[in-house]
């Protein structure tokens, strides 16, 4: 049997998990979701990342999810993210991850404690000759704690199965040295640079993760067209779109702000999975009507009308 092949390109949604205020997964939701970000035309889906919350799961939670959005995003291809500060854990996912039927993993360092280079390069392949799937290494230094070097990077592609990475935070230079790396040892370059997606196109990456494609796809998708496929439309007017939904999504916290967005496309995006407060709470009701406003705006139907019509508006 043929080894999975993860996604080299494209744009995949950081799929936000909605849950009800017991923690059980809202699988009806998730479905209408999934089905209309398919519609978009998304290229696949990076499933219990940063934007879904996966260290607010158990490890039962986190494999009952997978298995959902397996089953729901078919017949796009989904990698996992199955991080975790234990290595027993992160194999146990990625074992479950290849059982599910997805296409490549996604590892980040372990958070909390400082890691040196040399121990995180040891981590990784430590994971990486116990699960049967490509991998993905996620750099997201402002959660973990910990940066993935260059050299790091290169000596995992010389001895695993490296698909790519992804790169977030606010570190954008490093798109630059992560792309040459990248063209040098053949692997792909991500970015969760939502807001900068014509900027970092233009260096050369091949694709994003992106939370905001929860929510404005058909945004996303065009832009991502245009800037690589070379079908005609406005760059620019896309990439200032996107600045403005960075904006509104800016006056609250991360992922309250993904939530919200999610609910002004008229999708369900469950209750909070750890304690928001009330001034939070009050927050979110604001930057909601602020995302319906700004979708009004540009003329951007709510989501189940977009997925019945598989439209995608064109910048005025």
């Amino acid at each position: 049997m043929m080894k999975p092949i993860s996604p080299q390109k494209g744009v995949l949604v950081a799929l936000w998990t909605p849950l009800d205020n017991r923690g059980h997964l809202l699988r009806h939701a998730l479905g209408d979701h999934l089905a209309w970000l398919r519609a978009q035309g998304i290229h696949g889906v990076f499933a219990l990342g940063s934007t879904g919350e996966f260290p607010l799961l158990s490890l039962a939670q986190r494999e009952e999810v997978l298995a959902a959005v397996v089953e729901l995003a078919a017949p796009l291809p989904v990698v996992a993210n199955i991080s975790s500060i234990r290595l027993d854990e992160v194999v146990t996912l990625g074992r479950a991850a290849h059982r599910l039927g997805a296409v490549g993993v996604a590892l980040m360092p372990p958070p909390f404690f400082p890691m040196s280079q040399a121990d995180m390069l040891e981590f990784f392949l430590r994971a990486a000759e116990q699960i049967d799937l490509p991998v993905t290494l996620y750099n997201f230094p402002e959660r973990t704690g910990n940066r993935i070097g260059l050299e790091t990077i290169a000596a995992f592609a010389e001895r695993a199965d490296l698909a790519g990475i992804k790169q977030s935070g606010d570190e954008f230079t490093y798109h630059r040295e992560l792309i040459a790396l990248g063209r040098e040892r053949d692997f792909s370059v991500f970015t969760g640079a939502d807001t900068r997606l014509p900027e970092v196109f233009a260096l050369g990456a091949t694709g994003c993760i992106s939370g905001l494609v929860n929510f404005v796809p058909d945004l996303v998708v065009p832009l991502y067209r245009i800037a690589h496929e070379g079908l005609p439309g406005d760059l620019a007017e896309l990439g200032r779109r996107m600045q403005e939904v960075g904006r509104v999504a800016d006056q609250l916290t991360f992922p309250l702000n993904v939530a919200a967005g999610i609910a002004a496309r008229g999708f369900d995006p469950g209750a909070p999975k750890t304690v928001v407060s009330a001034a939070s709470l009050r927050l979110l009701e604001q930057v909601e009507a602020g995302f319906r406003r700004l979708f009004d705006r540009y003329g951007l139907a709510p989501g189940r009308s977009q997925a019945e019509t598989n439209s995608i508006p064109s910048p005025a």
